[in-house]
C-alpha cells in the first residue's frame, strides 16, 4: 500500500528533521507519543520546556450503594472485570463529550501495530496497515455500564451527581528526547498516595470506609500542531476508562473496569491531517472501581490546554 501509514515509522523517528524541535519550542505545547529513538548528537532539545503544565476537569461521583449514588461506579460489568470496547461512539457530540454506543464489548486480544503495542481496533477512518496484527472481541459479553442518560453524566456538570473542579496535570520531558510524560508512580503530587488519587479528602469525600476518593472523571481538552512524517503519537497507560479523539474522532478505546492496560496511536496514521495545521485532542479518562488507580501518559505533541468550562461547586 503506497502511502504514509506504510512507511517505516521507526525510521521516521530516527530521521526527524528540526521542523518539529521549532514547533515544540512553544511553552505550553506538548506532542502525544513514545520517545524517539536517539543517539548522542543525533537531535538537540535543548530548547524544550521542561515540562508543561495541562488544565482539565475532575468530576466526583458517590459509588451506587450510596444515597445519590451513581450506578456505573464501584459496579462490577456484567461480564465480568476487562477491557471492554465499543462503548462510544467514533465521533463526539456537538458540545464535545462522548456518546454512549453500546454497554460494550469484552476485549481478549488487542490489536497491535507492527512494533507489538497495542492499538485500537481498526476503523473505516483508522484502517489496518500491513505489520498489523488483528485482536479479537467477544460479541457476546457486554455490560460494562448501564445507560445512556447515566453515562451522560460522567463528563458534565451534573447537580446532585456529580461535583467538579479544575485539575492540572504536570508532564515533564523526558532527559535527551522531545517525550513528556506524567506518572503517578514518579509524580511528586501522586508517588506516596498508591496511584492517580487526585481528590482525597475533597469534593464528596474519600469511599466509603477507604482513605481514597476512587470514584471520579477527568477530561482533558487539548490542541496541537501536526508535523507530517514525524512518527508522532500518543500512549495511553492505566485504569479504568480511557478515551482519546483527536480531531473529534475517536483514536484510543480503552473502557470497561479493568487492571492497567496500554494503547497507542500514530498520529501519521489518520490520513486526514494537514502538516502545519492545529488539531484538537480530547482525552476521557474514569475511575470507577477500588482497588487500583494507574494513569501514565506518554507524548511528544506539542499540546496546549483550550479554555475549561465552567466547574461546579458543591451544591445544596
Amino acid at each position: 500500500m503506497q502511502n504514509k501509514a506504510n512507511t517505516n515509522l521507526l525510521t521516521k523517528r530516527i530521521t526527524q528533521t528540526a521542523a518539529l524541535a521549532t514547533i515544540a519550542g512553544g511553552i505550553g505545547f506538548m506532542s502525544l507519543g513514545t520517545a524517539y529513538a536517539t543517539s548522542p548528537g543525533a537531535q538537540n532539545f535543548s530548547n524544550l520546556p521542561e515540562s508543561i503544565t495541562l488544565t482539565g476537569t475532575v468530576r466526583d461521583f458517590r459509588e451506587r450503594t450510596e444515597d445519590g449514588g451513581h450506578p456505573d461506579f464501584q459496579r462490577r460489568p456484567s461480564a465480568g472485570f476487562g477491557h471492554y470496547v465499543g462503548m462510544v461512539a467514533d465521533v463526539l457530540s456537538e458540545d464535545g463529550k462522548p456518546i454512549m454506543a453500546s454497554t460494550g464489548e469484552k476485549l481478549s486480544n488487542n490489536w497491535k501495530d507492527s512494533e507489538g503495542r497495542n492499538i485500537m481496533r481498526p476503523r473505516t477512518y483508522l484502517p489496518a496497515i500491513e505489520g498489523d496484527q488483528a485482536g479479537y472481541v467477544n460479541s457476546s459479553k457486554t455490560g460494562a455500564t448501564t445507560t445512556a442518560e447515566a453515562f451522560d453524566q460522567w463528563f458534565r456538570d451534573t447537580p446532585g451527581i456529580n461535583v467538579s473542579m479544575p485539575l492540572d496535570l504536570t508532564l515533564v520531558r523526558q532527559e535527551g528526547s522531545n517525550v513528556y510524560t506524567f506518572d503517578d508512580k514518579t509524580d511528586p503530587l501522586y508517588a506516596n498516595t498508591g496511584g492517580f488519587f487526585p481528590i482525597n479528602n475533597e469534593l464528596f469525600g474519600n469511599s466509603a470506609g477507604d482513605n481514597k476518593n476512587f470514584h471520579f472523571t477527568f477530561e482533558l481538552q487539548t490542541e496541537f500542531s501536526y508535523v507530517a512524517d514525524q512518527g508522532l503519537n500518543f500512549k495511553f497507560t492505566g485504569d479504568d476508562d480511557v478515551w482519546v479523539f483527536i480531531d473529534d474522532h475517536l483514536v484510543v478505546d480503552i473502557g470497561g473496569v479493568h487492571g492497567a492496560v496500554s494503547q497507542t496511536i500514530e498520529l501519521d496514521r489518520l490520513e486526514w491531517l494537514e502538516d502545519g495545521k492545529r488539531y484538537k485532542l480530547s482525552f476521557f479518562f474514569a475511575e470507577r472501581h477500588r482497588t487500583q488507580s494507574n494513569f501514565r501518559l506518554e507524548t511528544t505533541l506539542q499540546l496546549r490546554s483550550v479554555e475549561l468550562p465552567p466547574t461546579a461547586a458543591l451544591y445544596d
